[in-house]
């Protein structure tokens, strides 16, 4: 695969959301096939049924793993790893959806781990239909991180403005200090760091770190978590040749990001990155997890069932996530 576009595997998620729509849109307005060899992991009868409701006159490919035709441009070439859908309703999620969106995930990792696809682009899931199929994980990082061995990793969100990679995620708020330690936000710092070099093609990253209390704790007046665990962990990540800077005041990190100071903010919790990422990025956003032995890029919002079916749903954060994860490959074959 050296010397070919990357094999890029597009899970199709949830279908009962958007996730079908989008894939279809995405190939309709763009050329997926001019950057790399696109294959949707999803469910066949799915795809046509919503591209015939939509309107959207999609020639949905069905295939297997491997095949060597070149499929025109808004060709869809689609591998079903599970039965197709007898019956299935826009914006009602089941059993039977959380079952066969958990078989295209898996079968998606495997093909990876297989190094028969360099990347994964996913659509959009509802992780409460795992709760209720029995299936014990909360959501597509940790699905990932189980099948590939992965023990440490990070969410990323990517813009082409700010990017940032979380310390702590989906916990309540009041949780967080708990959750730091020195060692938990050196390693954030190092595989940021060593992503940006491997996966972003950047070899000298400039790394700002935000501060957990407003003003980065004032002298301890706010708080002494930048002391005690923030800054240990600054001198530990400088020690090994690191460039990062901070504890940087939380209402400011941002600003600097987009003067292009920094390449990356590290924020310690969800909604300090992912607020100032959202007012810029909302529409065009990619979350990327770092550390898999592969790339993983999704999608920056959720299955939106209230318009599912409708011919309402945007691709441009999807056809951003296909490009990322192309744009990653490609450093990567050359690391």
């Amino acid at each position: 695969m050296k010397n070919k576009r990357p094999v890029i595997l597009i899970t199709m998620g949830d279908p009962s959301g958007i996730g079908p729509e989008i894939i279809i849109k995405a190939f309709k307005k763009h050329d997926i096939h001019q950057i790399c060899s696109p294959l949707v992991i999803g469910d066949f009868q799915v795809m046509q049924e919503t591209s015939k409701l939509m309107n959207l006159d999609a020639k949905i490919l069905k295939t297997d793993i491997g095949s060597k035709s070149i499929p025109d441009r808004d060709t869809i070439p689609v591998f079903s790893p599970s039965p197709d859908f007898k019956d299935f309703t826009f914006g009602k999620p089941s059993k039977n959806t959380g079952k066969a969106v958990f078989s295209y995930i898996k079968k998606a990792i495997e093909l990876c781990m297989e190094k028969k696809a360099n990347a994964i682009a996913t659509a959009p899931i509802n992780k409460l239909t795992f709760k209720e199929s029995d299936i014990h994980f909360n959501g597509h990082t940790e699905i990932l991180a189980h099948f590939s061995n992965t023990k440490n990793y990070a969410m990323m969100m990517y813009g082409r403005e700010i990017s940032t990679v979380l310390v702590t995620i989906h916990i309540p708020l009041k949780k967080v200090p708990g959750e730091l330690s020195v060692e938990k936000i050196y390693k954030t710092i190092e595989l940021t760091n060593s992503s940006l070099k491997e996966r972003f093609g950047i070899q000298k990253p400039a790394l700002g770190i935000c501060g957990l209390n407003p003003h980065s704790g004032e002298s301890g007046l706010f708080g002494d978590e930048e002391e005690k665990l923030i800054s240990p962990a600054i001198e530990k990540a400088r020690e090994k040749g690191i460039n990062i800077t901070g504890p940087v005041p939380p209402d400011t990190a941002f600003v600097h990001a987009r003067n292009k100071i920094f390449d990356c903010v590290i924020s310690l919790y969800h909604d300090q990155g992912l607020i100032p990422f959202k007012l810029i990025h909302f529409k065009d956003g990619v979350n990327t997890t770092l550390g898999l032995p592969f790339p993983r890029t999704s999608v920056d919002h959720g299955t939106a069932y209230d318009i599912a079916g409708k011919n309402m749903a945007d691709e441009e954060s999807l056809v951003e996530a296909i490009k990322l994860a192309v744009f990653q490959a490609n450093n990567m074959k050359k690391v």
